[in-house]
C-alpha cells in the first residue's frame, strides 16, 4: 500500500524535506487538519478508529472530504498503522498532507514574534506553537538547531496549531535582517535579565527563547535590546515551554 509506505517514510526528516509532506496522527489532530486550509494527499484508517463515536464521525468526515477533494482513504490494520505513525497506541488514523509554504512574507503584522533558537525537544516545540497561537503571536521563527516543525511529535503536541499559526524555519542572518529592516527590537531571555514584568516600552517585539541546555546563542544575545528573566524561587530554571508561556502572558497582558 503506497500511502502506508509514504507515511512510514515521513517519520524521517529527510523525507519530509524532500517531499514537503508531513503526517498528522490521532483523532483531535486530524479533526483540526480537516478544518484547516492545508491540502490532504491521502488518509490511512484502521479498525481502532471506529471504536468511539467520535472516531466513526471522523471517518465519515474524511471520506466526505476525500470525495470532494480527490484524495484516497486507505484501510490498514492497527498494527501496520502503529508502525506508520511511530506511536505505540495510535488512534486509528494517519493523514498525509502538504506542508504550507511560509516565510517572512507570510507575516501580516509583525507585532509580537517568537524566535526559537535551537529548541530541540519536539514536545516542547509543539507546546510552544500552541501557546504562541493562544497568545496571538504573529509568527514563530525556528532557527537552525531547532527540531523540524513538522516532526510527527511536534505536530501531535501542537494539537492543530501548526495548521493555522504562521511558523517556519529561517537562518539567523535572514531573521536579523528582517527584524532590523522593520526596526523590531529583540528581547532575549537569561536568568540574569531584568524582570519581564518591568515596562519594556516596545510596541513591536521579537522574543527569543533558547536551547533547553545552553540558552540563547551569543549572536542573538549581542543583537538584543533587552534581556529579560522570569522571577522564580527555589528552582534554577523552568522548562522552555512553560517559560515561554509565562513570557507571552507577561508581554500580552498590558
Amino acid at each position: 500500500m503506497k500511502s502506508l509506505t509514504v507515511a512510514r517514510d515521513l517519520q524521517r526528516r529527510r523525507a519530509r524535506e524532500r517531499t514537503s509532506l508531513f503526517t498528522a496522527e490521532g483523532v483531535r489532530c486530524v479533526e483540526e487538519l480537516l478544518a484547516s486550509p492545508l491540502r490532504i494527499r491521502s488518509a490511512l484508517i484502521a479498525p481502532g478508529l471506529r471504536e468511539t463515536d467520535r472516531g466513526a464521525a471522523l471517518e465519515t468526515a474524511l471520506r466526505s472530504a476525500a470525495a470532494a477533494h480527490g484524495f484516497d482513504v486507505d484501510e490498514t490494520t492497527d498494527v501496520e498503522l502503529a508502525v506508520a505513525s511511530g506511536t505505540d497506541t495510535p488512534q486509528g488514523v494517519v493523514v498525509i498532507a502538504e506542508q504550507p509554504e511560509r516565510s517572512f512574507e507570510s507575516i501580516e503584522r509583525p507585532h509580537l514574534l517568537l524566535v526559537l533558537d535551537g529548541v530541540q525537544d519536539p514536545g516542547n516545540v509543539g507546546t510552544i506553537l500552541r501557546t504562541a497561537q493562544a497568545f496571538g503571536v504573529s509568527a514563530t521563527i525556528a532557527l537552525p538547531g531547532t527540531v523540524d516543525l513538522f516532526n510527527p511529535k511536534v505536530v501531535r503536541a501542537a494539537m492543530g496549531a501548526l495548521f493555522s499559526h504562521v511558523a517556519f524555519h529561517a537562518t539567523v542572518s535572514g531573521t536579523l535582517e528582517f527584524l532590523r529592516d522593520r526596526a523590531i527590537p529583540i528581547w532575549t531571555t537569561s536568568v540574569t535579565g531584568e524582570p519581564v514584568d518591568a515596562p519594556g516600552g516596545d510596541s513591536d517585539v521579537a522574543i527569543v527563547v533558547g536551547n533547553e541546555g545552553s540558552g540563547v546563542s551569543s549572536e542573538l544575545a549581542d543583537a538584543a535590546s533587552r534581556t529579560v528573566a522570569i522571577p522564580i524561587r527555589a528552582v534554577e530554571s523552568l522548562n522552555v515551554a512553560v517559560a515561554t508561556g509565562i513570557l507571552l502572558y507577561a508581554v500580552t497582558r498590558v
